[in-house]
């Protein structure tokens, strides 16, 4: 493995060693396997792609006070740290600003076919199986509701009603994870994240004959 992402491997391993479960070190590599598998059909720049999976999260907002600048400048003072070339640290810096989800609201914001992959890996991981297991380690970490019937999801039309949001986390899922398979930039994430949207959709009909006490 190249030495200098092995060196990235190694800071965000001991930087994450204490996160939340579902932005911690292992939700990193799935995101930078999935990245890396992307990237084999769409040929981005390899080092790019691996960076910016690799330290994507390494000061998540929601984790820092909502410090949306705090991340990108952790990663690219390590990158230079680590003497990687000053062209690919902007690149990363550029897509750890504007990859997250909340950023999407903003409208011609950054884009690169690097970016998209990363956000794609990222994206994929929020779906599916270990979706769901993110989402409602989330909520309880939150301290949030299961569910309640009394309260609908919302469609947030702007990134702080999004960021502020307390609801259910069963909600979630109607106000991001199942938005998600059709915001995939790639044709090799929109694969993957049909089958994972759909045994969301089979989890949320058991679910809810579960709580109807069906």
């Amino acid at each position: 493995m190249h030495n200098q992402i092995q060196k990235t491997i190694d800071f965000v391993k001991k930087t994450l060693a204490h996160a939340e479960a579902g932005h911690d070190w292992f939700h990193i590599e799935r995101v930078f396997k999935t990245a890396i598998t992307i990237n084999e059909q769409e040929n981005g720049h390899e080092l790019v792609v691996a960076f910016a999976a690799l330290l994507h999260d390494i000061a998540d907002p929601k984790f820092n006070n909502g410090d949306e600048e705090l991340g990108p400048n952790m990663a690219a003072s390590f990158l230079q740290s680590i003497s990687v070339d000053e062209e690919v640290i902007a690149h990363v810096k550029q897509i750890i600003q504007h990859m997250s989800f909340k950023n999407s609201f903003d409208t011609g914001a950054f884009t690169s076919k690097e970016m998209q992959i990363v956000q794609d890996a990222d994206r994929l991981d929020a779906i599916g199986a270990i979706g769901i297991a993110r989402a409602f380690t989330y909520g309880g970490f939150k301290n949030r509701l299961l569910y309640d019937p009394a309260i609908p999801p919302e469609v947030h039309l702007t990134k702080e009603s999004y960021k502020n949001t307390t609801a259910p986390t069963i909600n979630h899922f109607y106000e991001k994870l199942l938005l998600l398979k059709d915001m995939m930039n790639t044709p090799s994430g929109k694969t993957i994240a049909t089958e994972r949207h759909n045994f969301m959709l089979l989890y949320l009909d058991q679910f809810y004959k579960e709580w109807e006490g069906k």
